[in-house]
């Protein structure tokens, strides 16, 4: 009978003792903070080569503004690059009367001498081309690479084709001639800046975005796309151009002068296609590759398709600043905001 007892009692207090293991066990765990909590975010393979430090900073900008691995709008990366960039910039217009603000107004109808109204004129054009999709700005789900492609002699012998057209996005500008160069320059295109006087025909699925040096050329484009009645601005242009119309971008003249007064800090009369091109691009891409900017490996700016005897001419016609805008994209390419290719 005492056996009996004394079993059960042993067993009555070991019962008690595992309770109170477990509930000391329960409460310990409770007041761990969330955040310390494994989540799947936790689980992340290190890219090759990169110290602790690299992968820290990676992970801090990991998802902020893309889903790249580092995104051109992120900030705290580069402080020069944040002084210059203004990421509530608009590159395009849109149709919204409020697109171009007085002041930058005023400085680009000064550039070159147009007569209209721009408010008659852009209504007209709006008419004709489809302002541009609201996805066309960097979304957070989304890893757009874009490469632009200057017209630089430095192309020839590359090798770059393949690398180029690997890209989401391919921007090229002007003249741009791909046929006979696809291995140094690619063939693929997707966004094609021009103007009234450097205007081709573009192949069907590319954006033709129009940088506006005045108010003619929009409606130069309104007429090119339309009636064709446009066949001079300066000089004798193309008065129609193939191209699809729900594609069409304008480069906003906002959007122009931002970038003569925080990028080319009004170096030069009004900055460069080739500039403009890849500030562009820094709004509308999450990673941008250059390739075809400054002098080939003589020291001779000229373009890749052409033997150009005056090679430097563009250095010297006192309206863009060649030397200055090469020592942006040199510093864009040394903040890591793009990766330049020579």
């Amino acid at each position: 009978m005492m056996l009996r007892r004394k079993l059960y009692l042993g067993t009555v207090l070991g019962a008690i003792l595992f309770l109170m293991i477990a509930a000391h066990t329960i409460q310990k765990a409770s007041v761990v903070p969330i955040t310390d909590l494994p989540t799947h975010h936790d689980f992340r393979i290190p890219m090759k080569n990169q110290t602790p430090l690299q992968m820290a900073v990676t992970e801090s900008r990991r998802g902020n503004s893309c889903s790249c691995p580092s995104c051109i709008a992120d900030k705290g990366v580069s402080e020069w690059f944040d002084q210059h960039y203004d990421h509530k910039r608009q590159p395009y217009l849109t149709g919204r009367d409020d697109d171009i603000d007085p002041l930058s107004l005023k400085w680009w109808l000064s550039l070159q001498a147009s007569n209209g109204v721009i408010k008659d004129v852009t209504q007209k054009m709006f008419k004709i081309i489809f302002p541009p999709h609201e996805n066309e700005m960097p979304q957070q789900s989304q890893c757009r690479k874009c490469a632009v492609v200057g017209n630089s002699g430095n192309l020839l012998e590359s090798k770059y084709g393949a690398l180029i057209d690997s890209h989401s996005a391919v921007i090229r500008m002007n003249k741009a001639v791909t046929v006979g160069f696809e291995e140094d320059v690619g063939n693929r295109t997707t966004h094609h800046f021009m103007y009234p006087e450097s205007a081709i025909d573009l192949r069907p699925g590319v954006h033709l975005v129009l940088l506006p040096f005045k108010l003619k050329d929009m409606q130069w484009l309104s007429s090119a796309l339309s009636t064709g009645e446009i066949k001079m601005t300066y000089m004798r242009v193309k008065n129609r151009v193939e191209a699809d119309k729900d594609k069409v971008m304008v480069v906003n003249p906002a959007f122009f002068k931002y970038t003569h007064d925080r990028w080319t800090e009004r170096h030069g009369r009004y900055p460069s296609t080739g500039i403009v091109a890849i500030i562009f691009a820094l709004h509308l891409c999450d990673e941008v590759s250059v390739f075809g900017y400054g002098a080939d490996k003589q020291g001779n700016w000229h373009h890749y398709w052409e033997y150009n005897r005056y090679a430097g001419a563009f250095r010297k016609t006192g309206v863009h600043n060649a030397d200055f805008e090469t020592e942006i994209i040199q510093r864009l390419n040394k903040e890591g905001k793009i990766k330049l290719y020579r």
